[in-house]
């Protein structure tokens, strides 16, 4: 196979902003792997959300979008690691609980690694690097919120919910406040959408935040419910 076939970007060059809605991402490998994946999740309610998040994040427009602005690619990211990610850890759970804070530190390590400008950019012009960013990233989340949701892990998955979540804001941080962009690959595309580099990269910092913190909200809010039926029952 030409090595030009994986020297571009995975899912396609920039798009244009009256174009985006007509590129959707039809590779038969993905298609493949997402019908794989559904079949392995069986037919829950939590499989088929995380499998819906997953088209979402890899076959829409979105896809297309992450190309151009860095925004995007941080709401794929999230999209991963605090949606579907542990919808696919309450569909297949984990039968003994394993070492919660191991597989933060995994987790976190993956995640922050993968935003290093040198691999960041390595991963959108490289489909090979692409693909592993994208597995390591979702593979190590969905380890992480195995581990976390495992009821006999009790409070203590709440601290590390709140762990996994300020890692994320503090990287969020780090690029919101940087003083100039840090990805060569997201210098120009931006422009075609209103907003300069650094502008893109603010708001995908912000992103972690805000919406992220919402995720993680949401799950921690499941883990303490469960934990306070729990109580309630050995009361009874």
């Amino acid at each position: 196979m030409s090595p030009a076939i994986w020297s571009r970007i995975y899912c396609g060059p920039a798009p244009d902003p009256a174009e985006l809605w007509l590129r959707w991402n039809l590779d038969p490998m993905l298609v493949l792997a997402l019908g794989v994946l559904a079949v392995t999740l069986g037919r829950s309610r939590a499989g088929a959300g995380a499998l819906a998040v997953l088209v979402l994040a890899l076959v829409s427009p979105l896809c297309a979008l992450s190309a151009s602005l860095f925004a995007a690619r941080v709401v794929h990211h999230v999209l991963l690691v605090a949606v579907a990610a542990p919808l696919i850890a309450v569909a297949w759970p984990a039968r003994v609980p394993r070492l919660a804070t191991p597989c933060l530190l995994a987790s976190t390590v993956v995640l922050w690694a993968w935003h290093l400008p040198a691999a960041y950019d390595l991963a959108l012009s490289w489909v090979p690097a692409y693909w592993a960013m994208q597995v390591s990233l979702l593979v190590s989340a969905t380890l992480f919120w195995r581990a976390v949701l495992h009821p006999r892990l009790g409070g203590h998955a709440l601290l590390l919910i709140l762990g996994a979540y300020v890692q994320m804001a503090l990287l969020g941080a780090l690029l919101t406040f940087a003083p100039e962009p840090l990805y060569a690959i997201h210098q120009v595309a931006p422009l075609a959408w209103g907003l300069w580099p650094l502008q893109d990269q603010q708001l995908g910092g912000l992103l972690m935040w805000v919406p992220a913190g919402l995720a993680y909200m949401a799950w921690g809010a499941l883990v303490a419910r469960r934990a306070w039926r729990a109580m309630e029952g050995r009361a009874a």
